[in-house]
């Protein structure tokens, strides 16, 4: 009798919704996941083992495959990881390349991309020089582990310097300009251990107080700047020969040009209305990509939309109303298994497909606005 074989398997340092989503993605091809979460019962629970924080050199190694759900991993973990024989994706040298904003922007910049005026600032005084050569408002922020709008400030005159200047630490920042636009882009790219590259449309991005709120996909901008979005990311991804799923954010000016907000190396928030709009959503893909596997389809079956579902206060983490939510047509609610809500922590997000873009994000708004966390 031939033995039986054992599934693939890959580890995911953190255990938040984003590890959820792959470790799902994962449990439909029969792959294994692994998390090393500090938080025992983290959303990824219910989808995969989850270890301590601190990892041992043996468990790693029976994984042998990690990747990442956040981008503000520690390096010396992946490096450790690498250095005792385990493959990563992306590896340590590319998240380094990355994680530094300011480093990120001077890759960027090599590839020709647009970017607002940076610089690096180690003083208030600094800072409010920048402002008065590149005029005001400014925006302050972190070098590294910036999310969620934390890690950023923005300036609006030079007697609020020293206020932003201790909001952040006063370590590891730097100080971009302003950029005027008119509206936030986003696209996610995904290139395989072969090089093998695809892309899932440009899509529009609304925030609300820093958090995504809002995608719409696929974009109204013409062909031609989604090209543009779309080469400049290919660029990017073969540049450092990066490996999964990764996120560009762009600003659109009045004049017509795209701008470079950030890079995110990892699944992004823009992305996930792919899990129900495309035959081959962003996990899936990334969990793909990271195997070796051939990529899938990342065409649009029809315009779609992804609202956040933000919590709204101190409550239960499971939300009322989701009879109500589940009732609009056309509304899929994916929830992240959170212990407790707190005000705009995300809890889960709702997408919907229809005839226009428009009209799917008026059933996802209509579905997300049914469901509250306050008890």
């Amino acid at each position: 009798m031939a033995s039986a074989k054992e599934s693939p398997r890959f580890g995911i340092l953190g255990g938040g919704q984003l590890a959820r989503m792959l470790a799902q993605a994962a449990q439909r091809l029969d792959v294994r996941t692994e998390v090393w979460d500090a938080d025992r019962v983290c959303p990824a629970a219910s989808s995969a083992l989850v270890h301590p924080e601190a990892m041992e050199k043996e468990a790693a190694l029976a994984c042998g495959l990690f990747t990442l759900e956040s981008e503000n991993v520690g390096l010396e973990r992946l490096r450790q990881l690498e250095a005792w024989g385990c493959h990563c994706a992306p590896k340590a040298d590319v998240l380094a390349a990355l994680q530094d904003k300011v480093a990120q922007k001077e890759l960027l910049a090599g590839l020709g991309a647009k970017l607002p005026a940076f610089e690096v600032v180690e003083s208030v005084g600094a800072l409010q020089a920048f402002g008065q050569s590149q005029g005001w408002p400014v925006v302050l922020k972190k070098r590294t582990g910036g999310y969620d709008g934390r890690g950023n400030a923005t300036v609006h005159r030079s007697e609020e310097a020293e206020a932003a200047w201790e909001l952040l630490g006063g370590r590891g920042l730097y100080v971009e300009a302003f950029c005027p636009f008119e509206r936030e882009l986003a696209i996610q790219v995904v290139r395989g251990r072969d090089g093998e590259r695809k892309s899932y449309p440009l899509v529009d991005s609304v925030q609300e107080n820093h958090i995504c709120k809002v995608v719409t996909a696929p974009s109204e901008v013409p062909e031609s700047l989604a090209q543009e979005a779309r080469d400049l990311a290919y660029a990017l991804v073969e540049e450092i020969e990066y490996v999964g799923v990764l996120a560009v954010e762009f600003f659109l000016t009045s004049d017509g040009f795209l701008w470079v907000n950030e890079v995110a190396p990892r699944v992004h928030n823009s992305g996930h209305y792919t899990m129900d709009a495309t035959a081959c959503g962003q996990f899936e893909n990334h969990v793909r990509a990271i195997l070796g596997w051939p990529l899938g389809d990342t065409r649009l079956w029809q315009p779609a939309a992804m609202v956040n579902v933000l919590g709204d206060g101190d409550g239960r983490g499971f939300p009322r109303g989701v009879a109500q939510a589940l009732a609009v047509p056309g509304a899929r609610l994916h929830l992240y298994g959170k212990a407790r809500a707190r005000a705009g922590r995300k809890m889960g997000h709702v997408n919907a497909l229809a005839a226009s873009a428009s009209e799917a994000r008026e059933r996802a708004e209509k579905a997300a606005n049914s469901l509250t966390f306050v008890s």
